[in-house]
């Protein structure tokens, strides 16, 4: 049995002049990410790795979550910036079989296309900061199949108030 865990990055600021990829964390971000990390945490909700988009602020979300799961190996992937299903599928794919509990972070609209088509549900939009987690019926990342997954949990932001 493997997890998956995807997190839409935090709130995100618009500066002016700021390019879409560079874009920082907006002050709500700054609180949302390492909350959000800390109650995960605290629901006994285990990552073995972290594997982020390269934007900023899908990263600086990710550095959050890496203050609370110190043990958790950390990674980019450039797939996960503006990602399709497919993006995705093609990260999950990639992982290292010695991880178990995985948390992917990325952007809207490829992160709640792919969890309510892999899910079953329909979430219809993950908020920022907002983390979904699938429990998938395989031994080896490689054999990802949408047959196998469950989806286990969602939890927004708004909720940790």
């Amino acid at each position: 049995m493997k997890k998956l865990i995807l997190v839409r990055h935090a709130k995100s600021d618009w500066p002016e002049g700021i390019d879409d990829f560079n874009r920082p964390l907006a002050e709500r971000g700054k609180e949302d990410a390492p909350r959000m990390a800390e109650f995960l945490n605290e629901k006994g909700i285990g990552i073995d790795a972290l594997i982020s988009s390269p934007a900023n602020r899908a990263y600086s979300t990710c550095l959050f979550f890496h203050k609370t799961y110190k043990n958790a190996e950390m990674s980019t992937a450039s797939a996960l910036y503006n990602a399709r299903e497919n993006d995705f599928i093609s990260v999950i794919n990639q992982i290292d079989d010695v991880h178990n509990s995985v948390a992917l972070f990325s952007h809207n609209n490829g992160i709640s296309n792919f969890t309510n088509l892999f899910s079953g549900n329909d979430i219809i939009s993950f908020p920022t900061c907002g983390v979904a987690g699938i429990e998938i019926d395989i031994d080896s990342w490689s054999h990802f199949d949408e047959e196998k997954c469950q989806l286990k949990y969602f939890y927004s932001p708004k909720e940790l108030d």
